[in-house]
């Protein structure tokens, strides 16, 4: 038994009482997920690939469309864990935006005369911006093609937008749709469909290396949990997550599940391992947990080693954890978590971010809180409500 395993063996009357009835099974089922999201694109390959064509991405790469990816919240770090992935296999230009920035900056921010695919992404389907900003730019520029990645069938980016010629909606299996709170299971599940959008033409190619992610995800869920459930012992109040490339969007959700999770009694930071010290180190202390995605390229990790050590010699945090390397780490860390298997970073998002999902489980209960609900204020809920948009 793990301490995940352990959770999942209660009673369900003391699952229902303590708010664990959701959360810990949506994190535990993620790597069983990802083989049904991967058969879901090759269902509808065929379809997927004409529309992209007729979006542009079958001219030379300098003529192609740029790429939007726009989600609010953890789905906008679903973006940013893919712009690396997308922008080195469709050979154009990628950015992640989120749906609330584009709300209130669409005229800045999409160029009059540019040609572009817009990729939503959205667990609900119903945020109140996400609704409002796809409104918003299909009645301004109708040319623009569209794809919608969501959870939710009944939602609404999916059912008022069905219709249109222009858009193409893709709607995954019910069963990552998560019922708690935060989302776990529908952000993977949403990257590995990424991860298919960007090997499309090749997913023969694809399939090797989710076969690895599912095999590594499997084996480091129970050592995940096992550390992370010690980890939530200690009287941590702050946490920094730190990861690079495509490692950084997984920080960044970390952060972001330790405090939902934790209804803000964790305060969380993210940053990427060079960008730290110009200002954020500044916050690290006694209470501080700071875990760092240690990228598998060897440039990169030298520059995230240096990090680990000054850190430590300078006695800034008393508990350093590593996520990631397959070499002996512990004269850098007091926590290791191995990821054998060569996957490499631009598809590691879905497997590194379970251990910051852990976190936020394990913490939550030490705070005493139900994970599947735990804004006891109704500061936060599992789809934003009370957002006015303005014209």
């Amino acid at each position: 038994m793990n301490a995940l395993s352990e959770i999942l063996s209660l009673p369900e009357g003391e699952k229902g009482t303590r708010g664990l009835v959701h959360t810990p099974a949506e994190i535990a089922q993620q790597p069983n997920t990802w083989r049904s999201t991967f058969e879901l694109f090759q269902k509808n390959r065929a379809e997927i690939t004409k529309f992209l064509a007729s979006a542009g991405f079958r001219k030379q790469p300098g003529a192609r469309p740029a790429v939007i990816m726009a989600g609010a919240g953890t789905s906008d770090y679903i973006g940013h864990s893919l712009s690396f992935l997308l922008r080195k296999t469709w050979q154009c230009e990628v950015a992640a935006i989120a749906s609330t920035d584009l709300l209130t900056h669409m005229d800045e921010l999409i160029l009059p005369q540019r040609e572009y695919l817009w990729i939503s992404f959205s667990r609900s389907g119903d945020s109140p911006e996400g609704v409002a900003v796809l409104q918003k730019i299909c009645e301004r520029r109708p040319d623009i093609h569209h794809l919608i990645v969501s959870c939710n069938s009944n939602g609404r980016m999916i059912r008022e937008n069905a219709a249109n010629p222009q858009v193409r909606t893709v709607c995954l299996d019910d069963a990552v749709n998560d019922r708690g709170l935060a989302m776990t299971s529908s952000f993977s599940n949403m990257v590995i469909f990424g991860h298919c959008l960007a090997h499309a033409e090749d997913l023969e190619q694809y399939e090797a290396v989710l076969s690895r992610l599912i095999e590594t995800g499997s084996s480091f869920l129970p050592r995940a949990a096992d550390c992370a459930a010690a980890l939530a012992e200690e009287p941590f109040r702050k946490a920094c997550f730190v990861g690079s490339g495509p490692l950084k969007a997984v920080a960044r959700e970390s952060a972001l599940k330790l405090l939902e999770l934790t209804a803000g009694k964790v305060t969380t930071m993210s940053e990427s391992a060079l960008g730290l010290r110009h200002g954020p180190m500044a916050a690290l202390d006694q209470d501080t947990l700071f875990v760092s995605f240690l990228s598998g390229r060897r440039r990169v990790q030298e520059y995230e080693r240096e990090l680990l050590l000054e850190v430590g010699s300078k006695r800034l945090v008393k508990t350093r954890v590593v996520v990631g390397g397959d070499s002996p780490m512990n004269s850098f860390a007091e926590h290791c978590i191995a990821l054998p298997g060569a996957v490499e970073d631009d598809y590691r998002p879905p497997l590194d971010v379970i251990f910051g999902q852990l976190l936020g489980l394990f913490f939550s209960l030490r705070w005493k809180l139900q994970p599947d609900c735990p804004s006891p204020n109704g500061a936060i809920s599992r789809v934003v409500q009370n957002v006015s948009i303005h014209s």
